[in-house]
């Protein structure tokens, strides 16, 4: 894929649609208050067990669904309206929020039930998160479509900025009930927004009509595409490995720093801080190429490893920043190039299977990282949540090379050293 950089001019370009620029203002409270649902449920989980490996479970009940009926989800998505699909996710998702509010606040609440609603939110999102995928080229058109993706993951992490710095104020000022109920407060202004979209200005993409071997013809789908298969890989070892961080920051905040819950809600925003920044950076990229995901996803996995290895709580928060860079520019690029490489009138079935390794690799990750935290402490832990996705970028980049016959050529002009790329052809290289 063509690889380049927009003007600033152009970062926010998707944004002059109206329909993708109401949307968005919704997502940043939407998102604001998943992020701080998210926080405080963890939070919960941990003060209510004295345990690590519980939160890790809380985890998987929420992610376990779209592993089980992530592919699932695909077809639905394929099949019927975008818009009214998110309607009914939203609104259930807001019903549910008011459920461990009220639990909460009257004091009621037990580790079971919080188990037993993130299992029921993880069903919803086994159609919401796709679906949210998807609609972006709805909203936005072909055109626009590199951009939305961009937009609206700086949104997705704005919320992460905002949501855990409000959740960790609110868990020790009032408790995780309220926390909740903003979230259902949100959830309720996004399906009102979902209403006011001009229908006429959608770019509707066709209903797929029922058939035998749907749910295959993604797959094999996926397979034959290598830039659509490898990125799917790398999100999945990252999505076990590495995107189990809540737990181990609740970890570091609860026994390394013992800074609470508001340090737990700063650790988070200092992640959500530097995947703002990453994501904002993003806008301006063209396109994306199948190296430029395995690379930050290598990056991502190293740095996450050094984190181990930060002697003070500043080090730490500093290399929580880079961290979130790394995330980011990953995630955008891996999502980007998956769904720009897929057909339209497969894309649901495509991307269902991207979110379920992504949100279903942390229901297999969290349980083991909150084993490998409780046994081996907090250090170990983020260690290896980095050291494992590190080497298996490498593994993978060298695979692709050994594939399109390629090396790497260093060549010094005067004292500056030259990387570059060469490809094999009758014998010889070329760059």
């Amino acid at each position: 894929m063509i690889n380049g950089r927009a003007p600033w001019s152009e970062s926010l370009s998707s944004l002059r649609v109206p329909n993708f620029r109401l949307f968005t203002v919704s997502n940043i409270l939407a998102m604001s208050g998943t992020w701080m649902q998210r926080i405080a449920q963890d939070w919960l989980v941990l003060q209510l067990s004295h345990s690590v490996a519980a939160v890790g479970i809380t985890v998987a009940m929420q992610f376990t669904p779209m592993l089980l009926f992530g592919l699932y989800g695909g077809l639905i998505v394929d099949r019927y309206s975008k818009r009214m699909l998110l309607m009914l996710t939203q609104g259930t998702v807001g019903l549910l929020a008011v459920l461990l509010a009220v639990l909460a606040l009257t004091g009621t609440i037990q580790v079971w039930h919080v188990y037993a609603i993130a299992f029921v939110v993880g069903l919803v999102t086994v159609v919401d998160n796709p679906t949210r995928q998807v609609f972006v080229n709805e909203l936005v058109g072909p055109r626009n479509l590199r951009n939305a993706i961009s937009v609206n993951s700086s949104v997705f992490q704005l919320g992460g900025l905002i949501g855990p710095a409000v959740a960790g104020i609110l868990l020790d000022a009032v408790g995780a009930g309220w926390a909740f109920a903003i979230n259902a407060a949100t959830c309720v202004v996004t399906v009102l927004t979902l209403a006011a979209l001009k229908k006429s200005k959608l770019v509707r993409s066709p209903a797929v009509p029922r058939a035998k071997g749907q749910l295959q013809q993604g797959l094999r789908y996926v397979v034959r595409k290598p830039a659509i298969l490898w990125s799917i890989v790398m999100v999945a070892i990252l999505s076990v490995f590495a995107l189990t961080m809540p737990v181990i920051l609740a970890a570091y905040a609860n026994d390394i720093y013992m800074v609470g819950a508001s340090g737990y809600g700063l650790f988070n925003t200092l992640v959500a801080g530097g995947a703002l920044a990453g994501a904002i950076l993003s806008t301006r990229r063209t396109g994306v190429r199948l190296r430029t995901v395995v690379l930050m996803g290598g990056l991502w996995g190293a740095l996450q490893a050094v984190a181990a290895f930060m002697p003070s709580e500043i080090s730490f928060g500093v290399l929580l920043v880079a961290l979130g860079v790394a995330n980011l520019l990953f995630i955008t690029a891996a999502n980007s190039l998956v769904q720009m490489s897929s057909n339209i009138g497969i894309r649901g079935r495509v991307m269902s299977l991207y979110v379920l390794v992504l949100l279903g690799g942390q229901a297999i990750g969290g349980p083991i990282m909150g084993w490998v935290v409780s046994s081996y402490g907090p250090h170990v832990g983020i260690a290896i949540s980095g050291i494992v996705p590190a080497i298996a970028a490498v593994i993978i980049g060298i695979h692709l090379a050994r594939r399109h016959q390629l090396r790497i050529r260093v060549s010094v002009e005067g004292r500056t050293p030259r990387v570059t790329i060469v490809r094999r052809i009758d014998g010889g290289f070329t760059a």
